[in-house]
Order: structure tokens, then C-alpha cells, then sequence
């Protein structure tokens, strides 16, 4: 790949003119460009948020079965959950705790 240098500027003219376009065309950001849907490089979809409620049945990969007694910011912040033995605050995201 070449660099291009941002200060050129091309002799004026009618081909300066498809010269810029090029040149925006080479430097358009990443974040512009759509991906193909058969792309194994695609965005991935952000998974959706989980949700607890006081009362929810959870088990957790830790710290095992337990009951959710307390719920922090609609549940965006953090859960209290009792696990018989211990009670234990988990935060987001709750990458290892399941509603049952």
C-alpha cells in the first residue's frame, strides 16, 4: 500500500477534481463501511442485557443456586443475590450468572 501524503495537491484541472475524489474515496474511515451480511468479519451484534427482578431464581458459575433479594438501578448496575451460605453483589455485565 502506498502512503498518501494529505498535503498534495494535484495540478488544477479537470483531473484534480476525480483526483479528490479518489482520494476521499482511499480515506473514508472504517466506520463508514458496511459490511457484507456472508462476512465472517462483520459487526457483531452487541447481546442483549440481561435483566433481574427481586425473586428471580439464578444460578451463578461461582457461587451456585441462589435468589436474587435486591435490585440496583433497574437491574443495569449491579443484583444482590443470596446464596444461602453468602450473599454476594454482582455487577454488570452478568456474563456468569442465568436466570432459571
Amino acid at each position: 500500500m502506498r502512503h498518501v501524503d494529505p498535503h498534495f495537491r494535484p495540478p488544477e484541472g479537470h483531473r484534480s477534481r476525480d483526483f479528490r475524489r479518489i482520494l476521499r474515496r482511499m480515506t473514508k474511515s472504517a466506520a463508514d463501511r458496511r459490511p457484507l451480511p456472508t462476512s465472517p468479519f462483520k459487526a457483531r451484534v452487541p447481546a442483549p442485557l440481561k435483566r433481574f427482578a427481586v425473586g428471580d431464581r439464578v444460578t451463578h458459575d461461582r457461587y451456585g443456586l441462589g435468589r436474587a433479594i435486591a435490585v440496583e438501578g433497574d437491574s443495569d448496575i449491579a443484583v444482590l443475590v443470596d446464596f444461602g451460605s453468602r450473599q454476594e453483589r454482582i455487577t454488570q455485565p452478568y456474563a456468569r450468572m442465568f436466570k432459571l
